[in-house]
């Protein structure tokens, strides 16, 4: 086909496009004469993202942390657009269910890894002091990283671990969602009282949450592997990179927040309390969880042992950190 043929039939396939949508073509290509040519600042409006850090104090280093957790919820955004995907599919394809599980895996390492920003690249004076101008806003408010929770697994894997067993999928979403584990991370274990942290993520994103959650219940990335074929359930290679998926998130993401937390909280012979007043000591430390998105997937000792891998390769920033 020569260049003008393709061109015609290029016109052609066009104007068959729009007239199926009630639309004229010409209307169309009077658009395109007088349309600007897109630029690559325009396209990812990259004024718009560079004028979105703005520290609240004269600390330089307060927009190296506001600019990394920007950097964290765009990586949370990448992770649930991949769980999305796997929840919505109807294929029961193998390897469109593998090459999404990796690729949340890809995104989960370049966060573990990226800590070390976190613990090793601010003063931590400076972190101290304009901290207190942070009050009570937290990272514990992420409500990305819940959401990927919901889609991960069904909500009693949520529940705290004290109360786990108390709880099934027999009990309603209302139920469960009143006592998973992240509420006492933010809540006074002597009174009983919520932070004004946990309040205000309340406010904010409960209603969202509850929709979320009821929305997959029977469909979360775990149910989605269970409702395999069996062939399928006993893919090696969907295993494993689920099985690196639960670590990835539940055991090497916590444990360097955990080297974070200690460098710049826990130093010194005394501790700091975290900006929204969270135990972070309670509340890190996956051993003590035990959050485990695929049950089932995990041998006995694995399970028992849970929290207690640490990842040398992964950990070892947060592990200098503790030795000081």
């Amino acid at each position: 086909m020569d260049k003008d043929a393709k061109i015609a039939s290029q016109i052609n396939k066009l104007e068959e496009k729009y007239k199926n949508s009630g639309q004229d073509l010409s209307s169309y290509l009077d658009g395109l004469l007088y349309e600007r040519y897109l630029t690559y600042w325009d396209y990812i409006h990259l004024d718009t993202l560079l004028s979105l850090q703005i520290p609240r104090t004269h600390f330089p280093d307060e927009e190296i942390f506001i600019m990394y957790h920007q950097i964290t919820e765009l990586y949370f955004k990448l992770i649930l657009h991949e769980q999305k995907q796997i929840v919505e599919d109807k294929s029961q394809d193998v390897a469109f269910f593998i090459e999404k599980v990796r690729r949340i895996n890809s995104y989960f390492k370049a966060l573990i890894s990226s800590f070390s920003i976190m613990i090793k690249g601010m003063e931590r004076e400076q972190f101290l002091r304009y901290r207190m101008a942070l009050l009570p806003a937290s990272g514990f408010q992420s409500v990305q990283y819940r959401m990927i929770e919901f889609y991960a697994t069904p909500l009693e894997n949520m529940v705290h671990l004290s109360e786990r067993d108390s709880f099934s999928s027999a009990n309603s979403i209302e139920e469960l969602f009143e006592h998973v584990y992240w509420k006492k991370g933010a809540t006074d274990l002597e009174t009983g009282e919520k932070t004004l942290t946990l309040k205000q993520f309340e406010v904010r994103y409960t209603p969202r949450l509850l929709r979320i959650a009821n929305q997959v219940k029977d469909s979360t990335v775990y149910q989605k592997y269970l409702q395999l074929p069996e062939a399928s359930q006993c893919n090696e290679e969907l295993i494993s990179a689920l099985k690196e998926l639960d670590l990835n998130a539940n055991v090497n993401w916590p444990l360097m927040h955990m080297g974070s937390a200690h460098r710049y909280l826990a130093r010194e012979g005394k501790e700091v309390e975290a900006t929204g007043g969270t135990n972070w000591k309670d509340y890190l430390p996956p051993s003590f969880q035990k959050i485990i998105f695929f049950p089932t997937l995990h041998t006995k000792e694995e399970l028992d042992t849970w929290g207690k891998q640490w990842v040398d390769h992964v950990f070892n920033p947060a592990k200098e950190e503790y030795k000081e």
